[in-house]
């Protein structure tokens, strides 16, 4: 989640992408996200198994900002909001 193009970034992960990502655009999740305006959906990688998206979030939680932005601009060179694509 961003809170604009090349703006904060929150790294998480969940079980139901396209309802996680609406409480987040709604504004229905306090703390980080909340506090810094982070509503759009801009990145996502699927993993089968849970323990392997809980793996990958903590890695790139410990990462440069600017390797984040390079994963994000890999694939969304335009920082498209990508929650319609969910729905």
């Amino acid at each position: 989640m961003a809170s604009r193009p090349l703006g904060v970034i929150y790294v998480g992960s969940t079980n139901n992408l396209p309802h996680r990502a609406w409480e987040h655009r709604e504004g229905l999740v306090d703390g980080f996200t909340k506090t810094h305006g982070c509503k759009m959906l801009v990145w996502y990688e699927p993993h089968e198994l849970m323990v392997e998206a809980l793996r990958r979030e903590l890695a790139i939680k410990h990462w440069r900002r600017v390797w984040k932005l390079e994963l994000i601009e890999r694939e969304n060179p335009e920082w498209r909001a990508l929650y319609p694509d969910l729905i």
